[in-house]
């Protein structure tokens, strides 16, 4: 203690000890402004997470509205009365994107599930109450009392071929929706059966599992009440955790950030395989062409085994409804022709309109996706083979003559060239 004394005592009195006084009460000021600083920003981030996630996820809401529409009647399903009465299904994790599209991660049965519901209507009836209708007015007013089950299956009908165009299988498809419809088996459609599948089907990606059935890289629809549904559990993501730290590095480092956090490259080019069959699938399909109007790595998900799992269906298009958007379409340049994110028509400068073929298919947006996902970390006597196929492939352009002539060829070349490189070994 005498010591600690004569050391203040020495500082004190030290030459230099005026100026350090002078400057003590100028640093405690700095080193309060910084802390206040500090709180001021953290407390601003809690806050906008916290808004932001009260505003994204409104589970509650959506549970609230169809269970009330269900008690009234208006709506039906195979989930409805463990969802609303016996409250067998389990909400966890919030994954919703945006206000009007609430997705959770759930359990159903002993099963992992995604639930997923629209808001759209109730969110735009609550910000204009007095001119929005009701959301059962709005979203379950099809079909009216009334309507026969020969005028549902024709409604039905001319709603798939606007969307899908006018292709033999349909009549097919029509099936497959009254039979869903149909969830108790007792071989009738009640208006409460028919409202629902009429909402579900305006979904999407609903639409997109009706047409592509029974594919291993689509999740299956497990069950619905009015337009809630729920699917198989949500895959993994090759780039869940690449996504939080890509912003803070350069972009030379992106490559080796998949590499480190993505999964081995044996698994990434399985995981590749599968998302060309799947384009292969979206290929003049059954139920005609569909468009990738989305193509991200968030969408890349797989299994716990690896293969892949499209973890988003809703940016994938039909072919029909991106023409019908891009038809007559004003433009001043090709960015005023897109649907969606990535499916970009050129401009008609002369007729200042969009034209019909986009710039790009599927294949070669998919083969830009898979330079950044499969060149890092590719073995050396793949490497340079596997660069030069992608390169090619990523000149597709979306003209229908090079499509039908050059498009199954890359494919095959690609997959062969994947394939010799995995098979055989633990990875196939």
């Amino acid at each position: 203690m005498r010591r600690l004394r004569r050391l203040a005592h020495l500082v004190l009195f030290c030459p230099f000890s005026k100026g350090l006084q002078g400057r003590l009460p100028g640093l405690r000021v700095k080193y309060i402004f910084l802390v206040w600083l500090a709180v001021l920003v953290g407390s601003w981030v809690v806050y906008v997470h916290y808004a932001s996630y009260v505003d994204l996820c409104r589970g509650r809401v959506c549970q609230a509205l169809i269970c009330d529409q269900y008690h009234k009647g208006v709506i039906s399903g195979s989930v409805c009365q463990d969802l609303c009465d016996l409250h067998q299904v389990e909400w966890r994790a919030c994954l919703s994107s945006a206000p009007g599209q609430q997705v959770y991660s759930g359990r159903w049965h002993d099963k992992d599930v995604l639930i997923k519901c629209g808001l759209e209507e109730a969110l735009s009836a609550q910000a204009q109450p007095d001119t929005a209708p009701p959301r059962e007015l709005v979203l379950f007013d099809k079909p009216t009392r009334g309507t026969s089950i020969r005028e549902f299956r024709e409604m039905t009908l001319g709603f798939l071929k606007a969307n899908l165009g006018d292709l033999p299988s349909l009549p097919a498809l029509v099936g497959q929706v009254l039979l869903m419809a149909d969830f108790n088996g007792d071989s009738r459609v009640s208006l409460a059966e028919a409202k629902s599948v009429w909402a579900l089907v305006q979904r999407n990606e609903v639409l997109l599992l009706l047409s592509l059935p029974a594919k291993e890289h689509t999740p299956r629809l497990l069950g619905f009440c009015g337009d809630l549904y729920l699917t198989e559990g949500a895959p993994h993501s090759s780039s869940r955790g690449a996504a939080l730290l890509r912003p803070l590095l350069p972009p030379a480092l992106h490559g080796a950030l998949q590499q480190w956090l993505g999964p081995a490259w044996p698994w990434r080019a399985k995981i590749a395989l599968g998302l060309l069959e799947f384009v292969e699938e979206l290929f003049h399909g059954a139920h005609g062409t569909f468009y990738m109007c989305e193509t991200t790595l968030a969408n890349v998900g797989y299994t716990g085994r690896y293969d892949f799992r499209m973890a988003d269906l809703r940016q994938v298009a039909p072919e029909a409804a991106v023409r019908r958007f891009l038809q007559g379409r004003h433009c001043e340049h090709s960015r005023d022709c897109t649907y969606g994110r990535d499916c970009r028509a050129p401009c008609d400068q002369l007729l200042r309109q969009c034209k019909g073929d986009l710039l790009q298919p599927n294949l070669a947006k998919v083969c830009e996706l898979l330079r950044d996902y499969l060149l890092p970390g590719a073995p050396a006597d793949l490497h340079e083979e596997l660069g030069q196929q992608l390169r090619t492939c990523t000149t597709l352009s979306g003209l229908a003559s090079q499509v039908e002539a050059h498009h199954s060829l890359v494919l095959s070349h690609l997959k062969a060239l994947l394939w010799r490189k995995i098979s055989d070994t633990k990875y196939s």
